[in-house]
């Protein structure tokens, strides 16, 4: 545990799921958004962003140890689920991670080895978590210096603006195989996924 608070944006509407709630299908049996919470709390302090109440994420996230903050203007994209969240970091905080909570391969070793980055590579702004490949995915680190901007965004393009803003204060970090970048947006994905799980 260290003292990097870690915000997931957890307030989308999983339109292309076909009405069903991408963050609440299981995975190991327990919700997607209840599991990337959970795995989220090893890293440091948690801030999830959430849809307004009433929602069922609301409650599956009742009993944890951490800030659920409702946004209200979630509809927007992800910048307002980010900026929503953000308010409720201390300038103090020497950094925030800011992880999505549909990434069902992201593990809690991989959160700490975003974090461990900045130590071991601290002339950089941005640490950002990618496959092994190379492509650059989440989870995001961001240098306390770069709050300002990160609180005015708007839209959904996330902080990418700020992220090519200083894109020479990036550093990547390689985690395992599609960890970093894989998502199941519909219900062929979710299905595909869980059948190479199991092969």
């Amino acid at each position: 545990m260290n003292d990097i608070p870690v915000i997931m944006l957890a307030a989308g509407q999983s339109r292309r799921m076909g009405g069903t709630d991408k963050l609440m299908k299981e995975v190991d049996g327990v919700p997607l958004v209840r599991r990337s919470t959970e795995i989220a709390m090893t890293a440091g302090p948690v801030i999830v962003a959430l849809p307004p109440r009433p929602h069922p994420r609301f409650d599956i996230l009742a009993d944890l140890e951490m800030l659920r903050v409702p946004i209200a203007d979630a509809a927007e994209g992800m910048n307002a689920s980010l900026r929503g969240a953000l308010r409720h970091v201390t300038t103090q905080a020497p950094a925030v991670l800011v992880m999505l909570a549909d990434l069902p391969e992201l593990t809690a070793v991989d959160l700490a080895t975003v974090i461990g980055a900045r130590k071991a590579q601290p002339d950089y702004l941005i640490w950002r978590g990618a496959t092994d490949k190379g492509k650059p995915g989440h989870p995001v680190l961001f240098d306390r210096s770069l709050f300002t901007q990160l609180g005015k965004l708007q839209g959904d393009e996330g902080a990418q603006s700020v992220v090519q803003a200083h894109k020479d204060k990036v550093h990547l970090v390689s985690l395992p195989g599609q960890h970093a970048l894989r998502d199941l947006d519909t219900e062929e994905d979710w299905d595909a996924w869980q059948a190479n799980r199991t092969l």
